[in-house]
C-alpha cells in the first residue's frame, strides 16, 4: 500500500427531516444536503427547503 496523502474527517448531523449538515475538517462553512426534484417525489417528502442530494455530489465528484 502507498502512503496515505490525506483522511478525510467529516461529523455529519441530522438537522430536521431529509436536511442532514456535514462539517468537514479544514472549513468554516457547513455542507448542507438533502432532497430536491425527483428524490423529494420518489421518498414523498416536502422538506422547508431544498438540499442537493448526497448523490448529487457523488455525481460532480466522479464526473469533476
Amino acid at each position: 500500500m502507498g502512503e496515505i496523502l490525506h483522511t478525510s474527517r467529516i461529523k455529519i448531523v441530522r438537522v430536521k427531516g431529509p436536511t442532514r449538515k456535514a462539517m468537514v475538517e479544514g472549513f468554516d462553512e457547513p455542507i448542507y444536503y438533502g432532497v430536491h426534484g425527483g428524490i423529494k417525489r420518489f421518498y414523498n417528502v416536502e422538506p422547508e427547503k431544498e438540499y442537493p442530494a448526497t448523490l448529487d455530489h457523488m455525481v460532480a465528484a466522479t464526473a469533476g
